[in-house]
């Protein structure tokens, strides 16, 4: 097991101790170009943080402007601290940030079932 993770078996059900982050992204109208070619840059800064483990992004069909990013952490303190309070963060929000249209809406997810 990695250290600072939690047993699954203090979760019924859980299928691992990894914490998926959910971000629904509202980027402005006709920035989704530029904002695409960013992440992938900024996809290089994040993977290097400790506990990083893998990132998704979709784009909505209905919905062009609202992208879903799906990020994998070993654990939540590896996202919400040893990230978001790193300089990493700083560096990825100032390549992705400028073409958010609204502040992202972030959550946690632990698995469950597979």
């Amino acid at each position: 097991m990695l250290a600072g993770t939690v047993p699954a078996a203090r979760y019924p059900g859980s299928v691992g101790a990894m914490i998926l982050e959910h971000a629904l992204i509202t980027v402005r109208p006709d920035s989704h170009e530029e904002f695409e070619a960013a992440l992938v840059r900024a996809r290089e800064v994040i993977s290097a943080a400790p506990g990083f483990l893998s990132l998704r992004l979709s784009r909505g069909i209905e919905s062009p402007d609202r992208y879903l990013l799906l990020v994998e952490w070993e654990t939540l303190e590896d996202h919400t601290v040893g990230f978001r309070e790193s300089e990493r963060f700083a560096e990825w929000r100032s390549q992705i940030g400028p073409f958010f249209d609204s502040p992202p809406v972030v959550d946690h997810y632990t698995p469950v079932l597979a």
